[in-house]
């Protein structure tokens, strides 16, 4: 007799199968709404807290006579109890980013190498806005010399370093993947991690982790999760746009006509993935962590192409506009060391890969001597990994 696992409390219109699952069917649900005797199993106070945390560290950045190289630190590396944050609820939190910053247990458990060189580089955007860029606040910058920059047309100041380079941009989009990319791909959505230990039979077991609600290969998705919307005001509805990470820039690439539709990908994938998970039907749930691959890498891919080409436009004669847009293709660059391609399982591009575009950018004097040219190449070498063209993600 067929078994059919059914997600109370939820309607459901699509249906997911898996010819060599036949014993089971997963039952797509509407929204992300799961519940157990009648109580909510869905929880990841962990990643709101440091989407949160990232959002007042990315507007210390740009507070050069309140900050400084122990304020910032301290937001980055904070310990429960420190009184780093405005947020009163995040200075009680245990969490903090630094330690999940090129964390994940598939590309970092056995390269703690790699590991602390990423941290460092996050440390030294750090020290680097506070020692080269706040002393020279007012100062207009040129080649060679640290200062602001402003948009022409009256638009936005910039402030950026002596080659360029605004530090709160790097570190912000190098977030984007060091720490959100990094842990759902190749942490929370990671077999070693779904189905470590006792995962798969106390999943089926419906063994719950001790006093909470949930078994803990739920949790584990739910974490996941909680990177890309663990901001929203109702998770059930996400109206994207509600952090400066991940969300944002998912809703930047929803809003391309090229890409429309990959927020429907993404949010179906997840909620498809839990009621799978729910359901014990494990073949569904991995065809849906190769979508969620495959989408979220491509945010990242997208949009450092896009700052790549749109840049040119300016480069000749607004600086302002074209170096904002260089900085924030540098972060977006720098992610994709931390993306996952489904069909390898390894990132699209190597950290070697991403410290050679990163050195091309920066040598000599940086974004002031960057040339068209090597921005297209960049951004062509860029493209041709992922799924989209040039022009698609260019424009």
């Amino acid at each position: 007799m067929k078994k059919v696992f059914i997600i109370l409390s939820i309607s459901s219109v699509l249906f997911a199968c898996n010819s060599s699952n036949e014993n089971i069917t997963t039952i797509a649900p509407n929204t992300y709404k799961f519940e157990r005797n009648g109580e909510s199993t869905v929880s990841f106070p962990g990643q709101t807290s440091r989407i949160r945390m990232g959002d007042e560290l990315a507007k210390a950045f740009l507070k050069p006579t309140e900050e400084d190289i122990s304020s910032l630190a301290g937001k980055f590396s904070h310990e429960a109890g420190e009184n780093n944050f405005k947020e009163s609820n995040l200075n009680l939190s245990s969490k903090n980013i630094r330690s999940k910053v090129a964390a994940s247990t598939d590309l970092f458990s056995s390269n703690t190498t790699d590991s602390q060189a990423i941290k460092a580089d996050f440390d030294s955007w750090i020290i680097g806005q506070v020692n080269n860029v706040f002393p020279y606040w007012n100062n207009n910058a040129s080649k060679g010399v640290a200062g602001q920059l402003q948009e022409a047309g009256g638009g936005p100041v910039r402030w950026v370093n002596a080659k360029g380079l605004e530090y709160d941009q790097a570190f912000v989009k190098g977030l984007i993947g060091a720490l959100m990319t990094d842990q759902i791909l190749n942490n929370y959505l990671s077999k070693a991690v779904l189905d470590a230990g006792t995962n798969i039979t106390d999943n089926n077991g419906d063994v719950l982790v001790s006093g909470k609600n949930y078994t803990n290969m739920e949790h584990k998705w739910d974490e996941a999760f909680g990177y890309m919307y663990g901001n929203e005001p109702n998770i059930e509805s996400p109206i994207l746009n509600v952090d400066s990470y991940l969300n944002k820039y998912l809703n930047r690439v929803e809003g391309d006509a090229d890409f429309k539709g990959i927020a429907d990908d993404i949010y179906n994938a997840f909620k498809l993935g839990r009621a799978a998970i729910v359901a014990k039907d494990y073949i569904t749930r991995d065809d849906q962590i190769a979508i969620l691959k495959e989408k979220i890498s491509e945010i990242i891919g997208i949009r450092a192409v896009y700052y790549l080409q749109v840049a040119k436009a300016t480069l000749a004669n607004d600086k302002g506009t074209a170096f904002h847009d260089l900085s924030e293709g540098f972060g977006f660059i720098y992610s994709l060391q931390f993306t996952n391609n489904p069909n390898t399982n390894m990132p699209y591009f190597s950290k070697s890969e991403v410290d050679n575009f990163i050195n091309t950018l920066m040598k000599e004097d940086g974004f002031w001597s960057v040339t068209n040219k090597t921005l297209d190449d960049m951004a062509t070498a860029i493209s041709a990994k992922f799924n989209f063209t040039l022009e698609q993600a260019g424009s």
